[in-house]
């Protein structure tokens, strides 16, 4: 596992992704039913996005990638088939002006972009989104599913040929009414037919993750409590002191595909005081004692770690909570259900018949409004902390084996 953390993608920073992360979810994008291009009769993808004047910066990413000219042909190959999903000008136009720290106004003209992509983004950035947004095979939009769990799809993107000739970064396809997307972001046009594939445009550059599930969590300010809880998890299980335990090899596991509601902080504060509080009490400390030492213990992440507090936060207990707390699928925003449902987690491997936690999001147009998530013992639901900045927001942060959603409360099993 510490190879597969020291796995850097030839891709663009994500300080610098920080600063261009279109907000997939705060788009000013209608929700209107798809156009349906004519079909390129002839072209193949490579040329129809060469003719495409409003595709004309990404394709200067196409070449600065050298897709074009490598020696194993992808899009320019007739007997191939893929599917392109391209941003169109527009939205090369936000990425370029977040990249450039705004030196590239956006109403600059369109030269200046792109000399910028040819004279600024590294060949093997261009590579990284160019293969992140091609999968090798016909999708039409009518093929995308419906249904949650959303299906993955395997992209040309190997984000490490050394460990794997087979590896490759999944994206998901999914549709909802007149709504469809790649991940969380919009497709605003569909089924342009090339003689070799499909083009589908969408309303952001969709950029390949770069970092584990725990590489996020262990970085991550406001998941201390998330970490320390992992850590006290993996504590009981019968590993030798310098292996990584279960859970934190899990999410950093490639290979996986999970999904992650990680309480912040605060909310692992507040929980942690409730019951510490309500065990010192049930021990016969005054009540006013009690909270004022469970606020003491549970003020830092150390609180897993404490001996006194071994006793009750046991390996077990705390692994169940964590559990919890994934799903064995990736969730984006746009894929939960719009009503109350029940959606099983990893802690069902230990407790089939658990009901799960109640997963619900509120769409306004083709982004996501609000989304909660309920445990069985809470009283109330939490809320997703909505903010899909790739990096350093809260929702939708796409990581090599999954996704991940800060939400307000820790999700209580029983």
């Amino acid at each position: 596992m510490n190879t597969i953390r020291k796995i850097k993608l030839a891709v663009l920073s994500l300080s610098a992704l920080a600063v261009v992360g279109t907000a997939c979810n705060k788009l000013n994008y209608q929700a209107t039913p798809l156009e349906v291009p004519k079909t390129a009769a002839g072209s193949r993808l490579s040329q129809v996005l060469a003719a495409s004047a409003s595709d004309s910066l990404y394709n200067r990413l196409v070449i600065k990638s050298g897709i074009l000219t490598a020696s194993t042909p992808t899009i320019t190959d007739s007997n191939q088939r893929y599917t392109m999903f391209v941003p169109d000008n527009n939205a090369m136009k936000v990425l370029i002006n977040g990249l450039s720290g705004g030196a590239v106004p956006l109403n600059a003209p369109d030269a200046v972009f792109s000399g910028f992509i040819t004279a600024n983004i590294p060949a093997s950035s261009a590579a990284g989104i160019v293969s992140y947004n091609i999968v090798p095979q016909l999708l039409s939009s009518s093929s995308f599913p419906v249904s949650f769990p959303n299906l993955q799809y395997p992209t040309i993107l190997n984000p490490a040929p050394a460990l794997s000739a087979l590896l490759r970064l999944t994206t998901f396809p999914s549709k909802r009414g007149a709504s469809v997307w790649v991940n969380n972001i919009p497709i605003t046009s569909a089924d342009l037919a090339a003689t070799n594939g499909i083009i589908h445009h969408t309303a952001a550059v969709n950029v390949p993750p770069s970092a584990s599930l725990w590489s996020r969590i262990n970085t991550d300010t406001t998941l201390t409590y998330l970490k320390a809880a992992i850590l006290r998890a993996d504590s009981g299980t019968a590993v030798a002191p310098s292996t990584v335990g279960f859970l934190q090899g899990a999410l950093d596991n490639i290979g996986a595909n999970l999904t992650v509601f990680a309480p912040v902080d605060t909310a692992f504060r507040s929980v942690l005081t409730g019951q510490i509080t309500l065990a010192l009490i049930a021990q016969g400390m005054p009540p006013a004692n009690a909270q004022a030492t469970a606020q003491a213990l549970a003020a830092t992440p150390a609180v897993f770690s404490n001996p006194a507090l071994f006793p009750v936060l046991t390996p077990m207990l705390v692994k169940g909570i964590v559990v919890y707390h994934l799903l064995g699928t990736r969730a984006f925003s746009v894929n939960l259900p719009t009503t109350t449902t029940n959606v099983v987690t990893l802690l069902n491997g230990a407790v089939p018949t658990h009901p799960g936690v109640a997963v619900s999001a509120t769409f306004t147009g083709p982004v996501v409004a609000a989304i909660s998530v309920k445990g069985v013992a809470n009283s109330s639901a939490a809320s997703v902390i909505m903010n899909p900045t790739p990096g350093t927001g809260s929702s939708d942060q796409n990581a090599t084996n999954g996704v991940l959603h800060k939400i307000t409360q820790v999700l209580l099993p029983q």
